[in-house]
């Protein structure tokens, strides 16, 4: 490859572009008006404008960025993170246009994407998924009999879309009753199907997922796991590796069956497998994220691969750079999704950064969308900064964060720095025991 054109802003984009000119290819950014002063445009070989702020007038125009990418010859486009990343018919249009998408085919994505087909799939491949309807729900009456049989706390899930909008919480029947039409009515706005089914509610669990990486002559290898059961409304805010959680024959069991799942589909190009992860450690299939993750930085951190660099060579038709036996995993990392958010009130807080001040020395990565004097806007994700921390135990990692953020010096906006420095202090999670209802019993 020697162009690429990242569809995408912020902090992967910078990412992504850090990768290609290490490999010598250039970078095409596109930016809304907003981002115009953005650093990752500024990183960029050539930058084009997609369109206004909001994104149905940016980062969601489709044509608009393939028309951009044809007008600038580019070989190949890497989705990112979000936006169009996991919209089949763009990888499929893409494709079309004799452009290379980086990620898997269109038939993957739109396979994986279907929560109900992905269930199915998966439990015909012999993967355990969590007790469930399987099905798309036709009425409120069909439901309320489907969740008495597996019992409450039920989850009622959008097929088509997911994160904290794609679901709700059902702790009886009236509650569902409740929820039934305004979820699908909300699935609908959101994820263009009002499809919904119902899955158990697993309550003390742990949200642990596998990268995996396969190639185009059919191997499938896995770069070990992720905790994520750091969530506040079903959305990751801290991620770690290895799992304080997991015995090494569960871990065995899980990275098992993250290829089988994998192997299913034959899939290809980076991708995870996620799971749920009862206090007993039964695990079962949540989903499988048919793209680069935000939190791959743990990854990359204690194996030493760039998965960037790894999903380029596959894109191109490379095999897997590495063999199983070849990846090893070292230390300990954890990676902090810095935004710039009310602590208290966990609203967005936009504005200018008139100061911003942080220690990146070993041990420590910043992935940062945004710089001193640069303006968080109310029209993406208020992220300031991915912070990764990386050393040989646990203890060593979670004694660097908390100096880290007791240091981080930042002016303008409000940010979730507070709330890390509550959670590095609990015993809960000092001691690796919780799970993903502790944010909402955290005091």
């Amino acid at each position: 490859m020697r162009k690429i054109l990242i569809a995408n802003r912020g902090e992967i984009a910078l990412r992504i572009i850090k990768t290609c000119h290490q490999m010598g290819i250039e970078t095409v950014a596109i930016y809304s008006k907003a981002d115009i002063e953005m650093p990752y445009v500024k990183a960029a070989s050539k930058a084009v404008c997609v369109g206004e702020p909001p994104v149905n007038k940016s980062y969601l125009q489709s044509d608009k960025i393939l028309e951009i990418a044809k007008s600038e010859q580019v070989d190949a486009i890497h989705p990112g993170y979000g936006f169009l990343s996991e919209n089949a018919d763009f990888a499929k249009s893409t494709k079309s246009e004799g452009i290379i998408f980086i990620g898997p085919d269109a038939e993957t994505i739109k396979l994986m994407g279907d929560k109900i087909v992905s269930r199915k799939t998966m439990e015909q491949a012999g993967v355990p998924v969590v007790p469930g309807s399987g099905y798309g729900l036709k009425s409120i009456e069909e439901a309320c009999i489907l969740s008495a049989q597996i019992e409450y706390p039920v989850m009622l899930k959008a097929s088509s879309g997911g994160g904290g909008i794609g679901m709700v919480l059902c702790e009886n029947e009236q509650a569902l009753i409740k929820s039934f039409a305004s979820t699908k009515s909300r699935a609908l706005a959101y994820f263009g199907s009002d499809e919904v089914f119902i899955e158990k509610y697993i309550a003390e669990a742990r949200h642990v997922e596998v990268q995996i990486f396969g190639d185009h002559e059919g191997n499938i290898v896995h770069l070990f796991e992720r905790d994520c059961s750091i969530q506040r409304r079903h959305q990751k805010v801290i991620e770690e590796s290895p799992s304080p959680f997991l015995s090494e024959g569960t871990r065995r069991k899980i990275y098992e069956t993250a290829l089988k799942a994998a192997k299913a589909v034959g899939y290809t190009n980076a991708g995870t497998i996620e799971f749920i992860v009862d206090e007993k450690e039964n695990f079962f299939f949540l989903e499988m994220n048919t793209r680069l993750q935000v939190e791959h930085p743990v990854t990359e951190m204690i194996t030493g691969v760039d998965l960037v660099e790894w999903q380029i060579l596959i894109a191109q038709g490379e095999p897997l750079p590495m063999q199983q036996s070849q990846i090893k995993s070292s230390g300990h990392a954890m990676e902090f999704r810095l935004y710039a958010e009310d602590p208290v009130r966990f609203l967005p807080s936009p504005g200018k950064i008139t100061k911003l001040v942080w220690n990146e020395t070993t041990g420590i990565r910043i992935d940062a969308g945004v710089q001193e004097g640069d303006t968080v806007t109310p029209y993406y994700d208020p992220m300031i900064a991915k912070c990764i921390f990386h050393g040989e135990t646990r203890k060593e990692v979670i004694n660097a964060a908390e100096g880290f953020f007791e240091n981080l010096q930042i002016d303008g906006i409000k940010t979730n720095a507070p709330l890390f420095l509550n959670i590095l202090v609990n015993d809960e999670f000092v001691k690796g025991i919780y799970t993903t209802n502790f944010l909402s019993k955290l005091r």
